[in-house]
């Protein structure tokens, strides 16, 4: 028997309602892969793979708390913990580290590193910026490496909104994604210029993923995430933008 597309999206929400985390029907469905599918196990191990051959994510993680002042006394979220790049390194500096990723495949990929480095203060939970809920304190920062840009700018906004009750207020948020700074004008050069650059950073096998980017994804434009990030309630300590096509956002939680 041939299932439909449909049949299987009623049996989705049904299961949803179900289990009573049901969101609004006309909520951005932040589980649906947007680009390339991380939902899948073998992606999540090939990502993983790729990453490392041109990250070093002990560096990067520990200039990310570095930069943001923790200590061992303090707690993160790590919003889009992917294969844990950041949450397990950061374990190792932190009171505790809440990981938490849309995708089950990166997230079982992320457990499994955790046991083997033998980590304890690493609680994992399957959600993203619009749905999950932080039953905790608050706490005292959030990062957030490559993640937002699966969001259209409106549900980003919401997103970011959502990060701002979950930190303390003066706490601080990093923030580092794919954002666009180049002249529009040459977007067509531009863009064809990054994915080689970046094929030859890494493998020929990065150009389906990138191409893929920039035909499905939601990345933005720098000036349109300042301005999100100032009226979601945050002030912008640092902007960096690297290459055209990078930015980094090291920002504090206003006063309400």
């Amino acid at each position: 028997m041939k299932v439909r597309e449909m049949d299987i999206e009623l049996y989705r929400k049904y299961m949803s309602d179900l289990n009573g985390k049901a969101e609004p029907a006309w909520q951005y469905d932040e589980t649906k892969p947007c680009g390339v599918n991380y939902n899948d196990i073998w992606r999540a191990w090939v990502y993983d793979r790729r990453q490392q051959g041109f990250r070093d994510y002990k560096t990067e993680s520990k200039n990310i708390i570095a930069l943001l002042g923790l200590d061992k006394n303090q707690t993160v979220i790590d919003m889009g913990c992917g294969t844990g790049a950041f949450a397990i390194n950061a374990a190792k500096h932190l009171k505790k580290v809440y990981a938490v990723d849309v995708s089950k495949a990166m997230l079982r990929r992320a457990r499994k590193k955790t046991r083997k480095a033998k980590l304890s203060n690493i609680e994992f939970s399957k959600g993203g910026f619009l749905t999950y809920t932080h039953n905790a304190e608050p706490v005292d920062a959030i990062v957030s490496v490559t993640a937002l840009h699966h969001l259209p700018d409106f549900w980003k906004m919401i997103g970011l909104q959502r990060l701002a009750r979950m930190v303390k207020t003066g706490g601080k948020v990093y923030i580092k994604d794919v954002v666009f700074s180049f002249d529009l004008a040459r977007y067509k050069s531009r863009i064809k210029a990054f994915i080689q650059i970046m094929i030859n950073r890494t493998e020929p096998g990065m150009k389906w993923d990138l191409e893929t980017h920039f035909r499905q994804e939601y990345s933005t434009s720098g000036w349109i995430m300042e301005g999100l990030l100032e009226r979601a309630g945050f002030r912008i300590d640092k902007a960096d933008y690297k290459d055209d096509f990078f930015a980094t956002y090291l920002c504090t939680k206003k006063d309400e």
